[in-house]
């Protein structure tokens, strides 16, 4: 029967996408809360540590996408190649890390890259610039001012944020408060007399003094990364065997935003005794347009799909409060710059905004672009164009870090008259190569200058990418998507020491830095085209995310025919607090957002009733619960 088949379709291609979810995301992982404390000896005898979440970090392989990945520092390939296990706990507002790394030398000298340890950044939360600044937690045997050899039996030194130049001096209560370790090695630092074993580190970091605060109701995501270095056979320096390496779990450095980082997610009801870790799902679900017309790339944004379908945000530059509504790390990673123009920077008058919508067809990517801009220009200078970058990694390609490399498709208001889109970067080739074309049309009244003697009113654009041309198999492979969008907007007046230029961007700035959003493409569902009447719906709910929702939260739900939906919200104790007729809705994966700013905390029922748009007949009614925590 028609209404079966579309039933398991649905089971198999929408709800893994979520119930999955947690295997996509190579860059995530839970830290189980502790009640009891953890005594910081080096030892990971706690029974706490026994039931944590751990990671696997291995040379020479891929340690998960996008960006983790390794170098060789000196010397050959290793025949005692890095395995470190890395497990994660909380305990109040503190995350602690147990490294568990076998290593047959250990040891560290004065050069840099000739050492063991760690290489550690936190994203710290509590600076006001956006996007947050990566803060330095090294811990390694590297001390650059003591000279070589090394004392025997040596320990890792503290550097970076919480540590007192040089390495090995003294540190303030306040630093080992914020930051703390201890290391045991099975074996003897900085002497290859005999083969060592390994090391166990045990560590400690303050999360608050860092913004973060992991005991709220709706808990935290720490934004980390790691870089294990490992040289070996350096003391004495044995030249066949001697080499140096490092291999990363997102991001290679302690003190710059590269590639990507790890998500470390922690709330108060996550313990070691909890049987079933929540899935970690995608930052941003991309809609399948499959079910209407694709749009026609001429710039207009006129085609019913855009309205109805695809998913949209906001792009605004100073504006924090539009910051802070994005998903996952959004508000952290998404930022601002205004770069000099004419020598200064001169007050900005009209702020770079624009909105962003995208949906999925098939292979194919479409961006559809509204910028609300009053200087629409034209200009040879790359920090003053009008126009979008748009991030994706290639998931074929690989940079020389072996990192999934990403690709800059960039497009810029061309001259006047028309304006039409000019191709830049990686973009140019794909449109010579016929996989992406790209449009741009003016607003009314709009004129192409540098003059900003008449006010404009801005321009849209579309933007289609054959996703197969960045390295995705046909039907998208696991459908995930890395993708930063950064805005242009750069606006010239008389006298020109008035002009000024601005990028603003959502999640991603460029390419290679920190981080994209992590995004899943949504696929296709069967339409109800001939399906009986009387046949049984097959409209699934997958859900409210996130959930505990401290702000806002997104109810997803697939529909497999065409129908009119309507949704309530209840409290616990039956009465209605909300109810919307969100109209007709296509066939396809669809969300609606909730904010639960209004309502206390609480749990909260919602119901969606999807009705027959011609007849008003009940088909179905989708019912899940969600818990608002302020």
């Amino acid at each position: 029967m028609k209404w079966a088949r579309q039933y398991f379709a649905l089971a198999a291609l929408l709800v893994p996408a979520f119930a999955g979810a947690q295997s996509l995301r190579q860059d995530a992982i839970w830290a189980r809360r502790s009640t009891n404390p953890i005594t910081l000896n080096g030892v990971l005898n706690e029974p706490a540590w026994a039931l944590a979440e751990s990671k696997v970090v291995t040379f020479g392989i891929d340690n998960g996408i996008p960006g983790s990945g390794w170098k060789y520092e000196g010397g050959v390939l290793t025949n005692d190649a890095t395995q470190a296990t890395l497990k994660f706990l909380v305990v109040g507002n503190v995350l602690y890390l147990g490294a568990v790394i076998p290593d047959k030398s250990i040891g560290g000298s004065k050069d840099f890259n000739r050492f063991d340890g760690l290489l550690m950044s936190i994203k710290d939360k509590a600076d006001v610039a956006a996007p947050k600044p990566p803060s330095e937690y090294f811990y390694a045997w590297w001390y650059s001012e003591t000279t070589d050899p090394q004392p025997a039996g040596q320990q890792p030194a503290f550097i970076g944020r919480w540590a007192t130049s040089p390495a090995g001096s003294p540190r303030t209560p306040e630093q080992i408060a914020a930051w703390d370790a201890v290391t045991v090695v099975n074996g003897l630092s900085n002497s290859d007399m005999a083969n060592d074993v390994g090391y166990t580190i045990e560590m400690k970091f303050d999360l608050g003094v860092m913004g973060y605060d992991v005991t709220q109701p709706g808990g935290d995501i720490v934004e980390w990364n790691v870089s294990v270095y490992d040289c070996d056979w350096f003391w004495p320096l044995d030249i066949p065997r001697f080499t140096s390496n490092r291999v990363w779990w997102q991001s290679p450095w302690g003190n710059a935003m590269w590639y990507d980082e790890v998500h470390i997610y922690a709330r108060p009801d996550i313990t070691v005794n909890s049987n079933v870790l929540p899935a970690i799902g995608a930052e941003l679900v991309v809609p399948n347009g499959d079910a209407l017309a694709a749009p026609t790339i001429d710039g207009l944004l006129s085609e019913g799909v855009w309205a109805s379908t695809a998913k949209s945000f906001d792009i605004r530059f100073g504006d924090s409060a539009l910051r802070a509504t994005y998903p996952g790390v959004g508000p952290e990673r998404a930022g601002q710059f205004q770069p000099p123009v004419n020598g200064g920077q001169a007050a900005v008058l009209d702020p770079g905004d624009a909105t962003v919508k995208l949906l999925v067809r098939g292979n194919f990517l479409y961006l559809g672009f509204d910028a609300r801009d009053q200087v629409v220009q034209n200009h040879s200078n790359i920090d003053r164009w009008d126009g979008f970058i748009v991030t994706i990694n290639d998931r074929t390609a690989c940079g020389p870090d072996q990192e999934l490399r990403g690709r800059r498709l960039t497009f810029q208001v061309g001259p006047a008259p028309t304006g039409a889109a000019v191709p830049q970067d990686f973009l140019t080739s794909m449109v010579s190569a016929g996989t992406a074309q790209v449009a741009l049309a003016l607003k009314a009244g709009t004129t192409v200058d540098t003059l900003g003697m008449s006010a404009d009113t801005g321009y849209t654009a579309e933007l289609r990418l054959d996703l197969t041309a960045l390295g995705y198999a046909p039907g998208l492979g696991d459908r995930a998507l890395f993708l930063g969008v950064n805005h242009l907007d750069g606006d010239s007046f008389t006298p020109f020491t008035d002009s000024y230029a601005t990028r603003t961007w959502w999640f991603r700035e460029y390419e290679g830095q920190c981080c994209p959003v992590w995004a899943y493409l949504a696929p296709g569902v069967l339409t109800d085209a001939g399906e009986p009447e009387d046949a049984v719906d097959a409209s699934v709910l997958l859900g409210a995310f996130p959930n505990p929702i401290l702000q806002q939260s997104m109810i997803r739900f697939a529909l497999a025919r065409s129908s009119q939906v309507t949704l309530a919200v209840h409290d616990v104790a039956g009465r209605l607090v909300e109810r919307r007729v969100l109209g007709i809705q296509r066939p396809g994966m669809r969300e609606v957002d909730f904010d639960g700013k209004p309502y206390g905390a609480g749990v909260y029922m919602y119901k969606l009733d999807i009705t027959d748009p011609a007849t008003g007949t009940l088909r179905k009614s989708l019912s899940g619960r969600m818990v608002v925590v302020k």
